[in-house]
């Protein structure tokens, strides 16, 4: 399970880091006067990316959290895990600010 966790984390990263070069090439066509179009296109892509990225991230830790779901809890009910994991609830609210 770990080596599956450790390929997400790269997956993820190479997906940053592709939005990080198609930044870059939004930039450039900004600071060269491209035309609306290109730059709009490119800045498209970036955000695409992103949010694939962002999905990426809360889906990686969605299945963590259910795979922990038998865990200890913290004191007084918290939804929290007592390991300081992110707990449910809190995943929901990062995946709608994704939306």
């Amino acid at each position: 399970m770990v080596s599956t966790a450790l390929e997400e984390q790269r997956r993820i990263a190479n997906r940053l880091k592709r939005a990080r070069g198609q930044l870059t090439a939004v930039i450039e066509a900004v600071e060269s006067g491209a035309d609306c179009r290109t730059v709009v296109t490119r800045l498209a892509t970036v955000s695409s990316a992103l949010d694939k990225a962002g999905f990426a991230i809360i889906s990686a830790a969605l299945r963590e959290c259910l795979a922990d779901e038998a865990e200890p809890r913290s004191a007084e009910g918290s939804d929290e895990p007592a390991s300081g994991r992110i707990g449910i609830d809190e995943l929901e609210r990062l995946f709608l600010s994704l939306a």
